[in-house]
């Protein structure tokens, strides 16, 4: 199939099954592919997507995960959603549309193995970035990059995200600044991994998110 017969019938299959997985607030065709099929394409415009291991982290109804994967068929995508009925959706995709470069992970991203790293890691609508980063930096290779994918108050948090990069020996390489529907503010925050961080990390969901880096 073509890439935009793939994602028609990604759009297709999420509408479909939305009231029986909870998957998104958005059911009119357009605004769907403003609002999750091209936001989650845009890094694209500034980011080379191929030749990657690349790891979804909460990827609930597939975004950005699935559409990526729909158009880098030479990358390798994981896509980690914890919550069983939405990866139980995200199988169905996979197996519906035949995305052979497509793994699913019904996990949270901390019991991960850390042995495993990543070229890539992104991340849309999850939490804040302070937490974001510790949940991500640890899996990925030196000199690879996360990519959180922020609205307007991104910039904002990754003010309060500067211990937590330095901590990580982590930095900011690119903010992208896009539009949503012509109007909703989209920061996708581009952070590269310097060396390795501690061992330690991640800590356990329930201490990062009760105390931050």
């Amino acid at each position: 199939m073509e890439k935009e017969e793939l994602i028609s019938k990604f759009i297709n299959l999420v509408l479909l099954e939305n009231k029986k997985f909870n998957l998104t607030a958005v059911t009119n065709i357009e605004e769907f592919k403003n609002r999750h099929i091209e936001d989650s394409l845009a890094p694209s415009k500034v980011f080379d997507f191929s030749n990657k291991e690349i790891l979804d982290l909460g990827s609930g109804a597939g975004f950005p995960g699935i559409p990526l994967a729909i158009y880098n068929p030479s990358s390798k995508f994981y896509l980690v959603e914890p919550i069983e009925k939405r990866a139980s959706f995200l199988k169905m995709v996979k197996d519906t549309l035949l995305l052979e470069n497509v793994e699913i992970i019904n996990k949270r991203m901390e019991e991960l193995p850390k042995s495993k790293k990543y070229d890539l890691i992104v991340s849309r609508a999850v939490s804040e970035l302070s937490i974001l980063l510790e949940l991500s930096i640890p899996y990925l290779k030196v000199g690879g990059v996360l990519i959180a994918y922020k609205g307007k108050k991104g910039e904002e948090e990754l003010i309060k995200a500067k211990n937590a990069l330095k901590i990580l020996n982590a930095k900011v390489i690119n903010i992208q600044k896009e539009k949503i529907n012509n109007n909703d503010e989209r920061n996708n925050i581009f952070i590269t991994k310097e060396k390795e961080c501690d061992s330690i990390y991640p800590r356990l969901y329930q201490k990062i998110k009760k105390k931050p880096l």
